[in-house]
This record gives C-alpha cells, sequence and structure tokens, in this order.
C-alpha cells in the first residue's frame, strides 16, 4: 500500500496504474519488465497525464540506461553520485538502491555496499575514472577537456563507450530536473526492497 507522504508533495498528478489509460500501462508494463520491477516508479507515474512526455522520456532513459556495452552498474553509480552532488533527494535514493543491489557485480563481500565509498580499492580503477569525469561532464560540462577524454580512454573505454558515458551526464540532468521539479518522493516500495 502507498502511504501519502510518497506522493503528498508532488506538483504533477501521479497517475496510478488503474487510473492510466491503455497508452499509458502498456509504457508502464514495459517499465516494470525492463527494470525488473513489479511496481511502477514515482518518476514514472509523474508523468502519466502526458503519454508523448511520459513515451520520450522513457525512450531516452531506457535506451541510454538499460541498454549499451557499459555495465548498467557503472551506469546506476554515475547517476547516483551526480544526484547526490546535486541533492537530488529521489534519484539518489533511487539509483543508489538499484546500484546496492547490483553490488555483488563488483565485490563478493556480502558485506559491500557499493554507493558507501566510490573511492573504496573494491571499485575497479576504470568505474572510478567514468564516475569522476561524466560527475564533471553533469554539473560542469563547460570544463570537460580533452584530457579527461584520454584519461578515460586510458581506463580502457572506447570512442563508441566514452559517447555512452557521457550520455549518461546527458540522462541524469533530465532525472533530476524531472524529479525536483515534480517534487516526488521515493517510492515506498523501493524503500521496501532496500530493508
Amino acid at each position: 500500500m502507498i502511504s501519502n507522504n510518497t506522493l503528498s508533495n508532488s506538483r504533477f498528478k501521479i497517475v496510478s496504474y488503474e487510473e492510466a489509460s491503455e497508452e499509458v500501462k502498456a509504457i508502464y508494463d514495459d517499465t516494470k519488465r525492463t527494470l525488473q520491477i513489479p511496481f511502477v516508479l514515482n518518476w514514472i507515474k509523474c508523468q502519466g497525464a502526458n503519454p508523448l512526455l511520459l513515451k520520450g522520456n522513457w525512450a531516452k532513459l531506457k535506451s541510454t540506461l538499460m541498454q549499451g556495452d557499459i555495465p548498467n552498474v557503472l551506469k546506476q553509480l554515475i547517476i547516483y553520485n551526480v544526484s547526490k552532488e546535486r541533492n537530488c533527494e529521489y534519484c539518489a535514493q533511487a539509483h543508489g538502491i538499484f546500484a546496492d543491489s547490483m553490488s555483488a557485480m563488483i565485490s563478493e563481500n556480502e558485506n559491500f555496499r557499493v554507493t558507501n565509498d566510490l573511492e573504496s580499492p573494491l571499485i575497479p580503477e576504470s568505474y572510478r575514472t567514468a564516475i569522476k569525469i561524466v560527475t564533471k561532464a553533469a554539473l560542469n560540462h563547460d570544463q570537460i577537456t580533452d584530457q579527461d577524454f584520454e584519461q578515460l580512454r586510458q581506463a580502457g573505454f572506447d570512442d563508441s563507450e566514452i559517447q555512452e558515458l557521457m550520455a549518461q551526464a546527458d540522462l541524469v540532468n533530465m532525472l533530476n530536473t524531472l524529479a525536483d521539479v515534480a517534487g516526488i518522493k521515493i517510492d515506498n516500495e523501493l524503500m521496501e526492497a532496500q530493508a
């Protein structure tokens, strides 16, 4: 059951699955399948009253975050770190939970939570380099230099992967802006999954 505190401050109508049009329900179903979760995120539901916007934003999120050659855990860590730096509470919490759920991909230590220390030597150096540079791109894109691109190449990323990494900077800016403007709160279902 969703408590009122999850939805009470949203500036956009939160469209539940039951209230959604058939077109929006189809997108909701695709988000659940793609993200492998049994519920629809508030970030998605706050766009449910505008099917055109939802369709475009979901297509961008799906292709940029869920597809490609860069491991999803690295993408989640980038979005988590930028969101934390920017104080976007919803995205920092949500993507932190998603990243932590993938901690075993980085370390077999059962107590390891990847978001506890992004400078941990357990996190591959290439990941740490990508997190640092893509965070810089998201927060201060005008300060990205050729040297940053060279550091990513030296960390083992090819040009296509670098472009995919930089797309995360663009994606997180969209995610953060929409979450903060909407005023959405973290999903109770995500909080329960974290517990």
